[in-house]
């Protein structure tokens, strides 16, 4: 396999097409481009597929996970423990409630947050943590529940896991409550957009206020009620984090894919981690037990003990091969903010610090052909 079969092969890229194109015709002819009756159906598809009992579109992941802090209360003189291996918001969410971001550490095989270093990190102040389902791997929530007192809240970060699994139970069911992400880099895009769920009313109750201003009623329940001079009350401070119905038109065709999106996506997992087995430098992804694997991205660890050369190096060469790799994602505390806020050093949290160096996400997604699979082994096994 010659350098004449170069060709470009993105980290990621979305699947969407005429089905997509077409959704958006109703809301477009109907006037209602709002949070509406799409937004409606595909919460309830959601909800559905992922066993819980309320699903919440909102904005993006972001401000979904936002309002689940804002829902339970937490504020100025609360802590919320988070992974110091994630994307920078699942911190800074912490801070918009005015409430303190506690890292813990991560467990190098899985990138996900490690129970021991969290239990660590408990203190009278905990009122949550947010635990990470990196790259669609669910984090160990038996593990993570046996070192956490009863009353500290589990919040989910699923950003990556639309569809992933733990023990038989869908990721968005594991914790208090949990937020996704349609990012155009996730297994299902609505562009930006995010999705709340939850089993408990509360949340769901109070999150579902916040969401549209803090408003007693809905924009449905006013626009089609029978009393056309009834606004809303407001009792709570809230946010506009509403998702359009263009969105939930194109989010409600993403889902019907989904399950065909996962199974292609493990079906090439399988295939890299086969072929890639005897790299011995290069550790392939754990593949849960009893669960399902999102495979949102297929990140690889690169051994520095026995790589031929620094994984930069590596990247570099990939690139100008045409392949796109990229890090798995960035450890917060190594990030100028944080570092300077807090006074963090890359040490404080060694196996973030190490998967931010050594971590590289390979191509994985459903625009691909056979051939891009082969190449990128190919050129892998070349090192």
């Amino acid at each position: 396999m010659g350098e004449n079969m170069k060709r470009s092969i993105q980290i990621s890229l979305p699947s969407t097409g005429e089905e997509e194109w077409q959704a958006c015709r109703e809301p477009l002819m109907s006037g209602w481009l709002t949070q509406g009756p799409k937004v409606a159906a595909f919460e309830k598809v959601f909800a559905e597929y992922h066993h819980v009992k309320h699903a919440l579109a909102t904005t993006n992941c972001t401000t979904g996970l936002h309002l689940i802090l804002a829902a339970l209360g937490i504020g100025p003189g609360d802590e919320v423990i988070v992974p110091a291996f994630t994307w920078v918001a699942t911190a800074n969410v912490v801070l918009y409630c005015g409430a303190t971001p506690v890292f813990a550490d991560v467990d190098r095989a899985t990138n996900n947050i490690d129970p021991a270093d969290l239990a660590r990190r408990v203190t009278s102040r905990t009122r949550a943590v947010i635990v990470v389902h990196l790259f669609g791997l669910c984090a160990d929530m038996d593990a993570i529940r046996a070192v956490l007192p009863s009353h500290v809240k589990i919040i989910e970060d699923a950003a990556c896991a639309a569809g992933a699994s733990y023990k038989g139970i869908r990721a968005g069911g594991l914790g208090d409550a949990a937020a996704f992400s349609f990012h155009p880099r996730k297994s299902i895009t609505t562009g930006e957009g995010g999705m709340v769920t939850t089993n408990d009313d509360e949340i769901a109750e109070t999150a579902n206020m916040l969401r549209n201003h803090g408003a007693s009623i809905s924009e449905e329940q006013r626009h089609n009620g029978p009393r056309p001079y009834l606004l809303a009350d407001f009792n709570l401070l809230g946010f506009n984090y509403r998702m359009t119905d263009l969105q939930g038109a194109v989010g409600l065709v993403q889902m019907s894919k989904l399950e065909s999106f996962i199974k292609e996506r493990q079906k090439w997992a399988d295939y890299y981690r086969q072929e890639l087995a005897d790299v011995k430098w290069l550790r392939m992804p754990v593949v849960p037990v009893g669960g399902q694997h999102a495979w949102q991205a297929f990140v690889t660890y690169v051994d520095p003990a026995k790589a031929p050369m620094p994984r930069n190096d590596m990247m570099e060469r990939l690139q100008a091969a045409g392949i796109a790799t990229r890090p798995g994602t960035h450890a917060v505390h190594m990030l100028g903010y944080y570092k300077e806020r807090y006074g963090l050093t890359p040490d404080d949290f060694p196996g973030a610090r190490d998967c931010d160096t050594h971590t590289m996400a390979i191509p994985l997604h459903n625009k691909m052909t056979e051939e891009d699979y082969a190449y990128v082994v190919h050129h892998l096994r070349s090192f």
